[in-house]
């Protein structure tokens, strides 16, 4: 499988992520670490997490997703083969949030503790705290690169006015940059990314890992229905943004070219993202390892620009 430099990080990837966000939510630990195997064997390589994943569950305190993709580490002994991608800053509790400097330098041991690794490949701030100057969150993640703890750093869900600002301050200070951005993106939210994000980060040639590539799966062609809506835990809110004449649309367009490439909608949903200008690897997560083996195939699919025109057109 062909890898791609995340950035100018010297960190290569495959085409796509596996997102862990479900570890411990709708895959228990013996499925998770089914959906690893399944996800390395495949050839994939990047796996990212938070430690955040997952505090919406009832019960939960943050931390799952990250123990057991640590508890997969150690027992597989994979360590070295595999690109370790987690956050810092999400809310996991009223006093565990936020980016500024000893929170992350606090927030970065538990995760090191519950991942069981001495380093973290790409650390993330999960999303914007404006209550904390750009400098202070960069001066925390330049010791933890130095310690290395942290080899890269990365953002996510920034605008692109903190951004820049945050990439001008790194140059400015001789800080380590973000090489990585991980936004909203795919075929039905894209006007955000492409008008604001992507100039900014085709200038600073800065890696794109986008999450919600299958649109919290409705782009799976799943959810086509309000009854269909019943099908998962996350169907209430797909429901509420993606099930309209605009994704209706779309997934008419990811049928078309699925016939003609003999491929699924997912596949093509995502083959559609790595096929974008200055987009690096979008992130997918999968509740079983025959999933990953679909969401694999993407990787494989050459789409014509007949296809990738059909796909403009419908989502535009």
């Amino acid at each position: 499988m062909q890898h791609r430099e995340l950035g100018r990080s010297g960190l290569r990837i495959a085409p796509l992520v596996l997102g862990g966000n479900v570890f411990g939510w709708t895959a228990d630990e013996a499925t998770s670490f089914r959906i690893l195997d399944a996800f390395v064997g495949g050839g994939g390589n990047a796996i990212d997490t938070a430690d955040g994943y997952s505090v919406w569950v009832p019960g939960h305190v943050g931390g799952e997703s990250e123990t057991i993709i640590g508890k997969w580490l150690r027992q597989r002994g994979r360590r070295d083969d595999v690109v370790i991608a987690t956050k810092v800053g999400w809310e996991v509790n009223p006093e565990n949030k936020g980016l500024k400097k000893d929170y992350i330098l606090r927030a970065v041991e538990g995760s090191l503790q519950r991942l069981q690794t001495d380093y973290i490949d790409l650390y993330q701030s999960h999303k914007d705290d404006p209550t904390t100057p750009v400098e202070e969150t960069l001066e925390a993640y330049a010791q933890l690169v130095q310690q290395g703890k942290v080899r890269v750093i990365g953002a996510s869900n920034f605008d692109a006015a903190r951004l820049r600002e945050s990439v001008e301050a790194s140059a400015r200070l001789g800080f380590p940059r973000y090489e990585s951005l991980q936004p909203l993106y795919n075929l039905y939210d894209r006007a955000e990314f492409e008008q604001e994000l992507l100039p900014l980060v085709q200038e600073h040639h800065i890696g794109v890992i986008p999450y919600y590539g299958l649109a919290a799966g409705f782009l799976t062609g799943k959810y086509r229905t309000a009854a269909d809506l019943q099908k998962s835990a996350r169907g209430g809110g797909v429901g509420q943004k993606y099930l309209n004449e605009k994704g209706l649309r779309i997934l008419g367009a990811l049928d078309a070219v699925a016939a003609r490439q003999q491929a699924t909608p997912a596949q093509v949903a995502l083959a559609w993202i790595m096929a974008q200008p200055g987009l690096t690897a979008p992130i997918a997560s999968a509740t079983s390892p025959e999933q990953v083996t679909e969401l694999l195939h993407a990787t494989e699919l050459q789409l014509s620009p007949d296809d990738i025109q059909t796909l403009n057109e419908a989502s535009a």
